[in-house]
């Protein structure tokens, strides 16, 4: 079983995507007409092509729509409604810098706020998950806020910025990485606590519940070697942080920045992967999963 291939594509471009809308917003670079132009294309195209492609993962994609209707309890539209709004605000962004030379810094400001918002509302959409430990911690709004503005500085061509921010995303990733191997560990839950079984003795399964897959199995229960994941963690790593920060440092150079930009994207697609094929759901300790 592996992770919905939509769901990383979609958390690995509109990270990036909005994160690159919010230095735009900034004046960052301070760019107007087809250079501008160019910014944003990218931008739109990695936040557009990263938001469709999470509407694969519905059982029902016709029916997104109704998503934007539970704002008040559901972070899902939440954060719809941000990225929404963050589009729409920066698309006038756009018009001004692109078609008329001006940069409009109101429209600019709150652009940025918002693409920033989208970011933190997907990461709270997971963050709340108490089923899935290794998500339920305060370091997973973090990682994706610390995702979102390093590869965002690196899109938007800001050397200075992109360094530090680099190096702030590689701990936070790091850190995430040794808080979340002993999450479900420390989340005391066990087959004891899930059948309440647990004051009469130690619990086990007789037989597995099913003699084949199903839904929760597929969408729930991934199983990942601890080698096979060390393995990705530290080409995730490599990727991600240690070869655009090299090359950051190098003389700047356009081809350099284009395979700082690639090596960081790809980078980022493998930590997705782990984080969606090493969350460990509750529910894999009734299939004796866990």
């Amino acid at each position: 079983m592996h992770p919905a291939p939509s769901v990383i594509i979609f958390t690995t471009l509109s990270g990036l995507g909005f994160g690159l809308l919010f230095f735009l917003g900034l004046g960052m670079p301070d760019v107007t007409g087809w250079v501008a132009f160019v910014f944003f294309i990218i931008a739109y195209g990695l936040s557009v092509g990263g938001l469709m492609a999470s509407t694969f993962h519905l059982g029902h994609p016709e029916r997104a729509w109704k998503a934007f209707t539970q704002w008040r309890s559901s972070w899902l539209s939440r954060e719809g409604w941000c990225a929404v709004i963050a589009l729409t605000v920066m698309g006038f962004y756009a018009i001004g810098a692109v078609f008329l030379g001006q940069k409009w810094s109101v429209l600019g400001v709150i652009g940025s706020v918002f693409s920033l918002a989208t970011v933190f509302t997907t990461s709270m959409i997971y963050t709340q998950l108490k089923t899935i430990p290794r998500w339920n911690m305060k370091l997973t709004p973090a990682l994706f806020l610390s995702f979102g503005l390093a590869g965002g500085a690196l899109l938007a061509g800001q050397t200075r910025l992109a360094v530090p921010l680099l190096l702030i995303a590689a701990t936070i990733q790091a850190l995430y990485w040794w808080q979340g191997d002993k999450a479900f560990a420390k989340s005391g839950t066990n087959l004891g606590t899930a059948t309440g079984l647990g004051s009469r003795g130690a619990v086990r399964a007789f037989e597995p519940p099913h003699t084949g897959t199903n839904y929760l199995l597929r969408e729930f229960v991934h199983v990942v070697g601890r080698k096979h994941a060390e393995k990705l963690r530290i080409l995730s790593f490599l990727l991600a942080f240690f070869v655009p920060v090299v090359l950051l440092f190098l003389p700047f150079n356009h081809f350099f920045a284009l395979i700082a930009v690639v090596s960081h994207l790809a980078g980022v697609a493998v930590s997705r992967w782990l984080f969606f094929a090493q969350a460990e759901h509750v529910v894999g300790l009734y299939y004796g999963k866990r």
